[in-house]
């Protein structure tokens, strides 16, 4: 308890220090309908760090460190096992420079697992090694040994349907909530953007009251240019809590739709939308995918470094696996055929061999699998066509093919304890997948939880479709449904899981926007 309070003071001091700053910086980076404040004349020669700090991918001994410089710099990472740098280590890391919108990343290797590591990020003018610009703070603790305690939180869907960071509200002040569960890490279930909504200065609510966004330039139209993807992480960037959370809790990333346009596919070109240009979703994708890894702390695949599919071993209690649904899917259909093909395709099949080999190798006591959209809920994309693999009631077809593979190979190899954890819905809730009340059974049941959104409109309940037989256990939404009610109304959710170091007792809780609990189930592992 010492260690974490010493950690958390720690980062309250680097904040208070750096908040600042940052504003400063940030309201001179960006175009604002509220005007910005004068720059002290002294730290004008040296870099500065805008945008803050994070850190994710973490393993028993590394992370990725990720920060942005406002202009050409090397990064700098000093690191130490106690908040007072006893010892420290300086590691040189990589330029920033503007092929790469000034931002950095590196890989801190050689670390003890389950330790604390305080970091803080520097840099270096490339010109004048003597201009550094002031460090920001940050910590992470690397996967612990066998028998330790687990948490985590997750959550997706940031800045979606118009609602931005409203400083009358407190920003995005749900991820503040997060950080004081002091979880070990965070999965953003996709929607890290929404390159397709862009923002409007004052937004009148049903009550008559006004929703004050701050707006840059990238945020007032769709992107479509590079400039304008990157355009929309900065935006995040710019609220106090996105980058508090942060500097604080290492991050395991995927994307969803909203990164690049609403229901995408890959070969899509964009119809009765006057507000695109550039109609090639593969060209929109090319650009979004460049800014999402950019701007993600992620490591990249050195084989294949545009790929966003991945594990993460956290121990003998839990292995992650981070699924991408965008990238190798076929169209959007009425999704109804019989057989497998390239036009089924969702995860794609070497996506999904690839999850049933590493499924099959786990030897974890969970196997969650993150998901950036939920298994059984009917998302629709137009009159006749759907976005998610369900497609109404009946026998596997179409997408949902390739699940019902996946399903029936997890049963007969005996994989136990596979939970799925998922956002997209924009509401939170839980559903248990009962085979005795499927239309397809050969399955073995399994919890699916679904939370959100973390700062975006409010929606849902949807349909369910029963070919997997889901059951609903849980809703944070009355049926009747809601249609974008903005984060002021209060229906804003994340989710956290604990895993028992001793019990291996996985407890799922959901939390609302004020940090309240609704909602929590303890899962016993199978043996």
């Amino acid at each position: 308890m010492a260690h974490q309070l010493s950690r958390r003071q720690f980062l309250i001091r680097s904040t208070l220090i750096s908040s600042g700053t940052i504003a400063a910086n940030l309201l001179t980076n960006a175009r604002f309908s509220h005007s910005a404040p004068a720059i002290v004349p002294s730290d004008k020669l040296r870099p500065k760090i805008p945008y803050g700090i994070a850190s994710g991918d973490i393993t028993q001994g590394s992370a990725i460190v990720w920060s942005r410089s406002d202009r050409p710099a090397r990064m700098l990472v000093e690191y130490a096992y106690d908040d007072t740098f006893r010892n420290s280590r300086q590691i040189v890391g990589s330029v920033a420079l503007a092929a790469s919108d000034y931002t950095a990343r590196l890989n801190l290797t050689g670390l003890p697992t389950g330790r604390f590591v305080f970091y803080r990020v520097r840099f270096q003018d490339l010109d004048d090694a003597k201009l550094v610009s002031a460090p920001v703070n940050g910590s992470f603790r690397t996967v612990p040994k066998q028998g330790k305690d687990i948490s985590f939180v997750w959550g997706g869907d940031t800045a979606g349907q118009g609602w931005g960071i409203n400083p009358d509200f407190g920003g995005m002040k749900i991820y503040e909530a997060m950080r004081r569960l002091n979880p070990d890490f965070f999965i953003h279930s996709g929607d890290t953007i929404y390159a397709d909504n862009p923002m409007q200065s004052e937004v009148k609510l049903a009550d008559g009251k006004i929703w004050r966004n701050l707006v840059t330039e990238e945020k007032s139209k769709v992107a479509e240019t590079l400039k304008e993807f990157r355009g929309n992480y900065l935006y995040n960037l710019m609220d106090e809590n996105v980058r508090r959370f942060n500097a604080e809790v290492p991050q395991l990333v995927q994307w969803d739709d909203h990164e690049i346009y609403n229901n995408w596919y890959p070969d899509r070109i964009i119809e009765n939308d006057d507000r695109y240009k550039v109609k090639n979703i593969n060209i929109l994708a090319n650009r979004a995918r460049q800014a999402f890894l950019e701007y993600v702390p992620m490591r990249l695949n050195g084989g294949d470094p545009s790929q966003i599919y991945r594990s993460f071993n956290y121990g003998s209690a839990l292995e992650i696996f981070m699924l991408d649904k965008r990238s190798y899917r076929g169209r959007n259909s009425p999704n109804l055929q019989p057989n497998s093909s390239s036009e089924t395709a969702f995860l794609g099949n070497r996506q999904l061999q690839w999850l049933k080999q590493r499924l099959l190798n786990c030897r974890a006591t969970w196997k969650v699998i993150a998901s950036d959209m939920p298994v059984g809920l009917i998302i629709r994309d137009g009159a006749k066509a759907f976005e998610n693999a369900a497609n109404g009631n009946g026998m596997p077809l179409g997408r949902e093919l390739e699940f019902a593979e996946l399903f029936r190979f997890i049963k007969h190899n005996r994989i136990r304890n596979v939970v799925w954890l998922t956002a997209d819905v924009h509401y939170a809730a839980a559903h248990y997948y009962d085979p005795t009340r499927a239309q397809f059974q050969d399955f073995h049941p399994f919890w699916e939880f679904v939370t959100g959104p973390l700062h975006a409109g409010t929606f849902g309940p949807n349909e369910l479709d029963n070919t997997f037989g889901p059951q609903v256990k849980f809703s944070s939404v009355a049926p009747g449904g809601t249609q974008n009610l903005p984060p002021s109304a209060g229906l804003q959710f994340f989710g956290q899981v604990k895993i028992d170091g001793e019990s291996q007792v996985m407890t799922v809780a959901h939390y609302n926007l004020d940090g309240k609990k609704v909602y929590s189930i303890d899962l016993d592992p199978e043996r």
